[in-house]
């Protein structure tokens, strides 16, 4: 393990469930006045998007910069998934540059917390926010004084389902939006009432976290990044590949020293496997030629450079067998699903949703087997394309990219039904 320079940066990387983009930084009207603040010092993402609209999937790519089909995770832990074996994860490499790693709360990679390759591991259950936070506080004031630069990660519960009214007493929904994927009825409003509430006790955490860092004078030599693992907990968005399902909150407040560009909206196309490379890359540390995700810390250092052109999102399992792959470009959005469903397969929680009793039952119907969507003329992904014969070119170039992908990264589909693990 090498030493590195005293110039090295801390990181603090605090994640919730659940969130999509429901933050007033990203337009909606939900109470988070603690990360708005945070985010007019930040970069904010407006279009980074996690590789699978559910847990484990989606933090085991974020973690190891690789797709859930290569790294193992094709489905949630508890269900029996886990990292292959030799899986590296952003805290082992950092760990290797000299840097003392500790995880707070909440991770769902591994029933085996050493898996997930930090040195210290304070893992409890259920993650509240608040009580993570506290945890983090005491952490932070032990360790000011360490010359050592530390990586430390924060997970909570929060805003995952449920949310009982005596924790999360629900927010006035008349003052929310309502957004197109939803019906607007009352079910609709209570439901986002009370994940509204949920948004404000995780938001009170971050507020917490990022005071202490600030208290012990590491916040103007720390990057701090705060994302979630995939899109909001509502039929059409999480456990999807439409753009509710996998948009999600990355901000990054960087010191000047790593990168000079100021706070605001950055549009370009961004994934959650990118976040590791990006962060060695910032370090100068080497990325492995195994990683998927591509670093865009060119882009926080104002450097001119290839944007990334488009984006590959896979579902495997989540209650079930749920096989769907896509491939999004700044234009057009391609899903292939590779069996027969119904258009919305929703997961046990949102099955028992308020949402779901006021929804009727079209989204049973079957789904088609491919869809294709104008992102730019049909941002709510309504209207399939993939019979248009205006859109046959795109059509078949975007499934050739698509599946040269899958094919590049090994999926284990491409050889036939994925089996559930032992």
């Amino acid at each position: 393990m090498s030493r590195p320079p005293a110039a090295v940066p801390n990181i603090l990387i605090v994640h919730c469930h659940d969130l999509g983009t429901w933050l007033s930084s990203y337009g909606h009207q939900v109470p988070s006045p603690h990360l708005g603040a945070f985010g007019e010092e930040s970069v904010v993402f407006g279009r980074c998007f996690s590789t699978s609209p559910l847990c484990s999937p989606a933090r085991g790519a974020l973690w190891t910069g690789r797709y859930p089909h290569a790294n193992g995770l094709q489905g949630l832990t508890h269900r029996g998934w886990e990292y292959h074996p030799g899986e590296r994860t952003l805290p082992m490499h950092l760990a290797e540059a000299g840097f003392r790693t500790a995880l707070i709360g909440l991770q769902h990679e591994s029933r085996d917390d050493a898996r997930t390759g930090f040195q210290e591991t304070d893992c409890f259950t259920p993650s509240r926010a608040e009580e993570v936070a506290e945890r983090a506080e005491r952490w932070l004031m032990s360790h000011a004084d360490d010359e050592q630069p530390f990586l430390l990660t924060c997970g909570m519960t929060e805003v995952h389902r449920d949310w009982p009214a005596e924790r999360y007493p629900p927010q006035d929904a008349e003052g929310l939006d309502v957004p197109a994927y939803l019906p607007d009825n009352p079910f609709t409003r209570e439901d986002l009432g009370s994940f509204a509430s949920a948004i404000a006790v995780a938001d009170r955490a971050f507020g917490r976290i990022l005071s202490a860092l600030r208290r012990t004078g590491l916040l103007e030599r720390t990057l701090v990044i705060f994302t979630t693992d995939h899109g909001a907990p509502f039929p059409g968005a999480k456990s999807t590949l439409y753009d509710p399902g996998v948009n999600v909150a990355l901000l990054m407040r960087v010191p000047p020293s790593l990168a000079p560009r100021p706070p605001g909206m950055v549009e370009d196309l961004v994934s959650h496997i990118d976040l590791l490379p990006t962060v060695l890359d910032l370090l100068g540390r080497p990325i492995p030629d195994d990683v998927h995700g591509e670093s865009f810390a060119p882009l926080l250092r104002g450097e001119s450079g290839r944007p990334r052109r488009s984006l590959l999102l896979e579902k495997t399992y989540h209650a079930d067998y749920d096989p769907i792959r896509a491939v999004r470009t700044d234009r057009y959005k391609y899903i292939v699903n590779f069996e027969q469903r119904p258009l919305l397969a929703l997961p046990p929680d949102l099955e028992s949703s308020p949402t779901r009793r006021g929804m009727g039952d079209d989204h049973l119907r079957p789904r088609p087997a491919v869809e294709l969507y104008d992102l730019h003329e049909d941002p709510d992904e309504t209207v399939n394309l993939a019979e248009d014969g205006g859109h046959v070119e795109v059509r078949q170039a975007l499934h050739r990219e698509l599946f040269a992908a899958l094919e590049a990264t090994g999926d284990p589909l491409l050889d036939g039904p994925v089996p559930p693990p032992a």
